[in-house]
């Protein structure tokens, strides 16, 4: 198990291969591989005319589109670090984001030009700023033009990159409040579109349908899908009616989707108008599914799913749950093999531990800790969570798992605090930094509650200064306001007190305990 190959590499295969192929679909226009390759190499050709040089990093403010992929082609063969911006969250995390990381180049989708105007001015090594989709305010570059003083320039040699170095740094967020940078190399990734190809049953020439964003997990799958030969049909946002059309016209054989997309389809009214034949692989992930309306998208759409369970320090899984899998098992045992996330993928390997290190028997819980070649590099410029993360050769997830004696690990809890709502991680910590900035709050804990929507929400649970007020509405308000709608609280509730651990610490175990009552998993 030896793969040498870069993000580049793989890319230039998939051209060589499949030239005359339709490679990416978006919006009514096609690219073949061909042109993928050739609008590639003119944006590495301008990017270096530009001035960027290999291992600068450039960051990516972005809607899906087909521009992204052959940006995202151009950057690795650049040898440039791709810095990756979820759209969801405030500006504020972004202007953070880059300035740690040193982004001297962001490109952006027009839809975003008011939010990148504003956020220029606190941008301290951004120096470039390429608009994608539209005409470029003032000041700023945009990709057409770049794209067309490119054309017909002979492309120098691309510049040597190495498996070790960096490809990408996706932020993920802290319980100190601040998100730390996941240093991803070439060799990672190469790992994780080998791992996802046997574990995800990515097949020869599938019409994939991306609606999640490219930016996150969807993004992850571009590349297995080309290396077969395949087509990626990059579609603007997820709406129940745009996705079931899609797949009905494309004749899409495969998607991405996170389960509050799949309760959406399932609770469609028309979903029956839609000729869905062509779909024989559905992967999903990023957040618990509840069992029971897996159970009925089964039963409406056929034995096609494919679950995943992973952490952006190891994309994209640790363990799958295959289709044939979803239906095999029969009485308690399919209840229980629909509740969990499935057995190690390919090349992992998964161990249990206690509170001391030791492994755990069958059945009994402990956290997960995993080594796959795919792990990350690092935490960047944070040695000290890198160490805590990685401990001989080890990554400790952070979870709590139950593996039973076929290797199936059901995920039951969360060491760490984080809450994984809709597919996207939030960190209790910053919402409760923004809460505490209200002069009403005197006391705030944040937790994740169940919601049969998002899988988990995020609920406040607030003490209130004597004398002061403050309603739900108002609190929730507040924090919208300072960190994006994706973290706002869901709810607040006001407690006379909040529970503390015998040192004195807030008890998240307790408040959960409570917010999860009568059921077996806390997320």
């Amino acid at each position: 198990m030896f793969i040498r190959a870069t993000i580049g590499d793989l890319y230039d295969r998939c051209v060589q291969h499949y030239a005359a192929r339709v490679a990416v679909t978006c919006g009514g226009r096609s690219m073949t591989y061909a042109q993928l390759g050739e609008s590639a190499e003119t944006l590495r050709t301008t990017l270096g005319a530009l001035g960027v040089r290999p291992k600068e990093r450039i960051a990516f403010l972005m809607a899906n589109c087909a521009e992204y992929v052959f940006c995202e082609y151009a950057v690795a063969k650049s040898g440039a670090t791709r810095v990756p911006l979820a759209v969801l969250l405030a500006p504020d995390d972004h202007v953070y984001m880059m300035n740690f990381a040193g982004c001297t180049t962001l490109i952006y989708h027009a839809r975003f030009t008011e939010r990148v105007l504003a956020m220029q001015p606190k941008l301290t090594t951004v120096t470039r700023l390429i608009c994608v989709g539209g005409p470029p305010p003032a000041g700023h570059l945009g990709l057409d033009d770049l794209m067309a003083q490119g054309a017909g320039r002979q492309a120098p040699p691309a510049p040597p990159v190495d498996p070790e170095d960096i490809a990408g740094i996706y932020f993920t967020g802290g319980t100190t409040g601040r998100p730390k940078g996941v240093m991803l190399s070439h060799r990672s990734w190469a790992y994780t579109y080998w791992m996802e190809s046997f574990d995800f049953d990515i097949g020869w020439n599938e019409t994939f349908v991306f609606t999640t964003p490219l930016t996150h997990a969807g993004g992850c799958l571009i590349l297995p899908v080309l290396l077969r030969g395949g087509r990626c049909v990059v579609v603007d946002h997820f709406e129940p009616d745009l996705l079931l059309d899609t797949i009905a016209r494309e004749r899409a054989t495969s998607t991405l989707l996170v389960p509050t997309m799949i309760y959406a389809l399932l609770d469609h009214p028309r979903l029956g108008d839609y000729d869905l034949g062509s779909l024989r692989n559905v992967l999903y992930g990023a957040s618990v599914i509840a069992p029971e309306r897996l159970e009925q998208a089964i039963q409406r759409f056929g034995p096609i799913f494919t679950q995943f369970y992973g952490q952006t320090e190891a994309p994209m899984a640790l363990t799958a749950l295959p289709r044939h899998t979803h239906v095999e098992a029969t009485g308690e045992r399919r209840l229980a093999i629909l509740s969990s996330a499935g057995r190690a993928t390919y090349g992992t390997e998964i161990r249990l531990l206690d509170d001391d290190g030791r492994e755990v028997p069958a059945g009994e819980c402990g956290e997960v800790v995993a080594r796959a070649a795919n792990m990350m590099s690092g935490y960047l410029d944070n040695p000290e969570a890198t160490a805590e993360a990685i401990r001989d050769g080890w990554l400790h997830t952070g979870d709590i798992g139950r593996m039973d004696e076929a290797g199936f690990i059901s995920i039951v809890d969360r060491k760490k605090d984080m809450i994984i709502s809709g597919g996207f991680n939030i960190y209790p910590r910053e919402i409760e930094d923004v809460l505490f900035e209200h002069p009403a709050v005197k006391q705030a804990a944040v937790v994740g509650v169940p919601s049969d929507k998002w899988g988990e929400e995020v609920r406040a649970v607030v003490v209130l200064h004597e004398g002061k007020s403050a309603s739900a509405d108002e609190l929730i308000s507040f924090v919208k306001e300072r960190k994006g709608s994706l973290v706002a609280p869901k709810s607040v509730v006001f407690w006379p007190a909040i529970p503390l651990t015998n040192l004195g610490k807030v008890d998240k175990k307790a408040i959960r305990t409570r917010c999860w009552e009568g059921r077996d998993r806390k997320i």
